[in-house]
Parts: structure tokens; C-alpha cells; sequence
């Protein structure tokens, strides 16, 4: 065997695993999305993850669904969730939704609830300040 062949065959494989493994992973991203993102796309076009703030007020809970309208600075998306929603979710807090876009609704069958690290027992010690949009 040529001295060539010991390092050409072996480059070869390890390219073309390689590229295997990026098209299966590429195909298996779902981006997070703000409202403004999620109103400019097609409806149906792709399973997407939608993050924002849940609106005070707007939470609809009924036997199986949660119906509530999340927003992100000016731009707000309703959202339609089928299934039991976490423990911590309520109105006000940061929540990734996941599902996809009918052109009008978001229609969502996973939920995560965004938090921090920090324990507050009392609502009234949240800092507003440092959960705000800036200005552009």
C-alpha cells in the first residue's frame, strides 16, 4: 500500500461521517423564534420554538388545553397549548413554547417555563428593571 493511501482512505471515512452526522443533526434543529419572527413565516412551513413573556390576563385554562398570548417587547403571539402545562407556569413569566404556526395561532403540544436560579417567596421582590426591552 502506498504511503498516501494511509492517510487519504482514513480522511475520506472520517469526511464522510462527518457529513452524515451534520445533515441528520441540521435536520433535527428547531430554532427559537420571537413573535415578530413566527407572524413573518409561512403557516404549517416547519415545527418551530416560540419564547416570550406569557401577557397578564390572557391565560384560558381549559380541561386539556392553555390558551394565553405571549409577547415579546410590541409584538404578541397567541398560543394554543394541548396538554398539562408545567407547575410554575403562570401569568407574566418567560415560557419556550414548541409546535407550529397556523397563520394566525401558535398551536403548541410541548411547553418549558423559563426561570433563573434565584428563589424569590414573595412576587413583590421581582425586578422589573432588569427584565425589560430596549429601546431601538
Amino acid at each position: 500500500m502506498k504511503w498516501y493511501a494511509k492517510f487519504v482512505i482514513p480522511a475520506v471515512v472520517i469526511i464522510g461521517v462527518l457529513g452524515v452526522l451534520m445533515v441528520n443533526l441540521s435536520s433535527a434543529l428547531v430554532y427559537y423564534n420571537t413573535p415578530a419572527e413566527v407572524q413573518t413565516r409561512e403557516a404549517g412551513e416547519s415545527r418551530l420554538r416560540l419564547a416570550g413573556q406569557v401577557v397578564a390576563g390572557s391565560v384560558i385554562e381549559e380541561d386539556t388545553t392553555v390558551v394565553f398570548t405571549v409577547q415579546d417587547c410590541d409584538i404578541a403571539v397567541s398560543v394554543i397549548h394541548t396538554g398539562t402545562p408545567p407547575q410554575l407556569f403562570s401569568e407574566g413569566i418567560g415560557v419556550v413554547v414548541e409546535g407550529t404556526w397556523n397563520g394566525e395561532m401558535f398551536v403548541s403540544d410541548t411547553m418549558l417555563v423559563m426561570h433563573d436560579e434565584q428563589y424569590r417567596a414573595d412576587a413583590g421582590d421581582y425586578d422589573q428593571d432588569l427584565h425589560t426591552c430596549s429601546e431601538s
